[in-house]
């Protein structure tokens, strides 16, 4: 028999998973804007990428203790939310525990959840101290102000609220399991929850219900805001890294990718029979060299955007940024993913269409003097947790500057102009190259 809890919580079930659905589409419509670009290669290194990475956290732990807490609040949140799977159970068949009749299972899943929910209780209180008592460097740089350490904040506080719901829903449950309620049968088993219990001692059975069951709906209510606050929140890597890892670039990480056509270009000045004056094919496309919008990027490249954790390990292990330049690999992320954003709802505010707005990524959100200032040492890369590279959206924009805008610094003009006049970066011809050894 369908009753009016049992619709209500159909209904708000439904609303959560069809915003959440309505959001994770605008992020794929918004990745799509990318280029195109072939990953596939190598699956089964791919794979093995996600599993270490993604799933074993492997990157995380070269950090020590703030690996560890990240593993103890991501492996804590997802196991515990095995159980939403029964909330959702008991909603829409309106039952209770209906998983109970697992038995001893039952009883050690439970108790499995409680231990780690204490845990996870723990680790936010540590990651909460790191941030706003002791307040580590990378966790109070220009690039991480207003919303997105607000936001860091906020999911500490979802993550408490939520486990200490989990943890007062079993302990008021286990209260009226012991005073014999009606439908709560004896199921379940409460090693942490039970500390909570003679809280409850005096409280009548009405108030007790009532508590659990607020309890309960606030738990699952939450989850299904905490899943759409995602939409929102440096928190999209929850989901986003397992095909970052699987889509990220396998090369060496010194090899920097040729652009196709400048490869094009090139082959055809070798090639003896081309006729360096033919006129290209009128519906030939128009190359453009580079990056200097979203929409020059490839798809992985903004996929990365969008995975950014805004930890701050890539821009801790900048070079350039340790000597005061103005360059941070986080924040490099953070405006390509912004920029992503505003060209998003350009496109949701004209009817999927995108009207030019006079602005772009290069120079509205990352300067020249930003890009310049990186030395290509792949520093970032290696720290990222989640395989994101920053370094690959620096080089496309530099691209951009040189060959499109010819707007490199003078050093790199004068570089490059002696490489054509003299096979080499000095400015000494071929026979005067040997000079300095006759002295």
């Amino acid at each position: 028999m369908l009753t009016l809890s049992t619709l209500f919580f159909t209904v708000v079930l439904a609303i959560g998973i069809g915003v959440f659905v309505r959001n994770a589409n605008k992020i794929r419509r918004n990745i799509a804007l990318g280029q195109a670009i072939d990953r596939t290669d190598q699956p089964a290194e791919r794979w093995r990428n996600m599993a270490r990475i993604a799933l074993g956290q492997s990157k995380m732990v070269k950090r020590p203790i703030a690996g560890i807490l990240h593993i103890i609040v991501y492996a804590g949140f997802i196991i515990i939310n095995i159980e939403v799977l029964e909330i959702i159970t008991d909603g829409l068949l309106g039952k209770h525990r209906a998983f109970a009749g697992l038995g001893s299972l039952y009883n050690f899943l439970i108790a499995s959840f409680e231990v780690l929910a204490a845990m996870v209780l723990v680790a936010i209180v540590g990651f909460y101290i790191r941030r706003n008592v002791i307040k580590l460097k990378r966790f109070v740089s220009s690039d991480l102000k207003g919303w997105p350490k607000s936001d860091a904040n906020y999911i500490l506080y979802f993550e408490l609220v939520l486990m200490t719901l989990f943890l007062v829903m079993n302990a008021a449950d286990y209260r009226l399991q012991q005073l014999g309620v009606s439908h709560y049968i004896q199921a379940g088993s409460f090693p942490v929850s039970q500390f909570l219990v003679p809280l409850f001692n005096g409280v009548n059975e009405t108030l007790l219900v009532l508590i659990e069951r607020a309890a309960w709906w606030l738990h699952i209510i939450g989850i299904l805001c905490f899943l759409n606050y995602l939409y929102f929140s440096k928190h999209l890597h929850i989901l986003l890294a397992f095909p970052n890892t699987f889509y990220a670039d396998l090369n060496a990480k010194g090899r920097v990718s040729n652009l196709a056509s400048v490869t094009q270009e090139v082959k055809l000045m070798l090639d003896p029979s081309a006729d360096p004056y033919a006129t290209p094919p009128t519906d030939a496309p128009v190359a453009k060299f580079g990056a200097s919008d979203v929409q020059d990027l490839n798809w992985v490249q903004l996929l990365n955007a969008y995975t950014c954790t805004e930890c701050g390990r890539c821009t801790s292990a900048c070079p350039a940024n340790m000597t005061g330049k103005k360059l941070s690999p986080r924040k490099i992320m953070m405006d390509t993913r912004d920029r992503l954003e505003e060209v998003g709802k350009n496109i949701d505010a004209n009817k999927g269409v995108f009207v030019p707005d006079n602005k772009s990524l290069l120079h509205d959100y990352i300067s020249a003097e930003e890009l310049w200032a990186c030395t290509t040492c792949n520093a970032c890369v290696e720290e990222c947790p989640v395989s994101i590279s920053p370094l690959s959206i620096i080089l496309d924009m530099r691209r951009y500057l040189v060959m499109e805008q010819s707007a490199a610094p003078q050093s790199l003009n004068t570089m490059m102009t002696n490489i054509e006049n003299n096979a080499a970066p000095w400015p000494y011809n071929q026979q005067d190259r040997l000079n300095w050894a006759k002295e």
